[in-house]
């Protein structure tokens, strides 16, 4: 009887090719046993800095340390055999020159093991994207609102809402392109935007809060769970997590109180 072949992690090559073909479907994850789960569906997994606001309570995605996204990164590959697994680079550590970021990226990528680096920026970080991909470190970027930037942006606002606005980010997008991303993530654009821009790139969209005509989408996990309770108003939310969650923490909480949860010991008895 043959051996069973080997499952082979998806590539950025892989990734790239698919622009125009079957939707790309991606989720963010931050530990082993859900990345277990999204790893069985999932193209690629985001180890997004939004663990910075949806697991350690933190106001924006600023904060977020290198090293955190070191930890969260190695779980998220240890849980995980099929998808491709980005790593996103938090603020302050691409920022000052290509050089630094170069250094910050070997880091994530020797340490974690991952397949490919995030930034976000348009034609401000083509230099940098360049930088990395001619030596060997796969970027993915990211356009419209881009959350690290939310001090200067004024907050969470909806990108592209003026057409007139529109070739900065079209701009933006062929820029990333051009320095040698593999695929771009467009966030909180209009729609028609999105949509023009994918048309107008060769490699794949990838949309959260954007158009359906993207090449793929992506969404943050404990968003779509409802483990949120004040998630993105476009998101659709395909469980309720947290209502369920309460209800199981307060029946443990009553099964002490009435001294009525099992142990080992009764476990073992009941079995002999």
């Amino acid at each position: 009887m043959s051996a069973q072949a080997p499952i082979r992690r998806i590539t950025t090559p892989q990734l790239t090719a698919r622009k125009g073909g079957d939707p790309i479907v991606s989720l963010t994850s931050y530990h082993a046993h859900t990345a277990a789960i999204v790893d069985r569906y999932a193209d690629f997994i985001l180890v997004g800095d939004s663990l910075g606001m949806v697991m350690h309570g933190m106001e924006s995605t600023v904060p977020v340390p290198l090293d955190l996204m070191i930890m969260h990164g190695r779980a998220v590959v240890r849980g995980t055999k099929r998808a491709l697994i980005v790593v996103d680079m938090p603020f302050g550590t691409y920022e000052e020159s290509p050089q630094m970021a170069f250094r910050n990226a070997v880091r994530i990528m020797k340490e974690t093991n991952c397949g490919a680096v995030k930034l976000e920026g348009g034609k401000r970080m083509a230099e940098t994207i360049h930088f990395l991909v001619e030596r060997g470190i796969p970027v993915m970027g990211h356009i419209g609102l881009t959350p690290q930037s939310t001090h200067t942006m004024g907050g969470f606002k909806t990108q592209g809402r003026d057409e007139d606005g529109w070739i900065e980010h079209e701009q933006d997008a062929q820029a990333v392109q051009d320095a040698g991303a593999f695929a771009i993530v467009l966030e909180g654009m209009v729609e028609p935007l999105a949509a023009k821009i994918t048309k107008q790139i060769q490699i794949p969209t990838i949309g959260i809060g954007a158009s359906a005509d993207c090449d793929g989408q992506i969404l943050v996990l404990e968003d779509m769970l409802g483990l949120n309770p004040t998630p993105p108003k476009f998101v659709k939310m395909y469980g309720n997590l947290l209502e369920g969650i309460e209800t199981a923490v307060a029946s443990y909480a009553a099964d002490v109180k009435s001294r009525t949860f099992p142990t080992e010991d009764q476990v073992y008895r009941n079995k002999k």
